[in-house]
């Protein structure tokens, strides 16, 4: 499936059950990490993750594509659009659409590290995502210098 397919399958859901006419753009994004689609306010396109025709094939799609289109035509109509709207909720279960996507398997976004640091006074270790500085920073329990020790690959 390609991003003219999305199109097409996007009009077509929309008109069987809402009625209504699609006319923006909805293409598939490989940036999306951990949400299934979204409904972009200020263009009106509807980006869908394409894991998830991966992962769970069409019918996931499809049910993916009534809940991005609850938000698009119901912000098209000005009326309320987002997930605490009662307006939402009654149109998600009329065209019974999903709350919630299924999650992603598992897979390794990216290598991440771990950057370990010790106090040279109190011997106290750190661990943090990101590197800090350590000409800035200090120990937290007794002000002590902190040293780089090394970088932690969790796979």
């Amino acid at each position: 499936m390609d991003n003219q397919d999305l199109q097409e399958l996007v009009k077509m859901i929309s008109v069987k059950y809402f009625n209504l006419e699609f006319k923006h753009t909805a293409y598939f994004n490989n940036r999306l990490r951990t949400t299934g689609g979204r409904y972009l306010l200020a263009s009106g396109n509807i980006e869908i993750n394409p894991k998830q025709y991966v992962d769970y094939g069409i019918d996931e799609i499809i049910s993916i594509i009534k809940h991005e289109l609850c938000h698009y035509h119901l912000h098209q109509q000005g009326k309320g659009y987002r997930h605490s709207d009662e307006n939402f909720k009654q149109l998600l279960k009329k065209v019974e659409g999903p709350r919630f996507c299924k999650p992603l398997k598992k897979t390794s976004f990216r290598n991440r590290k771990i950057q370990k640091y010790v106090c040279t006074e109190c011997e106290r270790l750190y661990s943090r995502k990101r590197k800090i500085n350590t000409q800035k920073y200090r120990c937290g329990v007794c002000y002590g210098i902190l040293k780089f020790v090394e970088t932690v690959e969790i796979k």
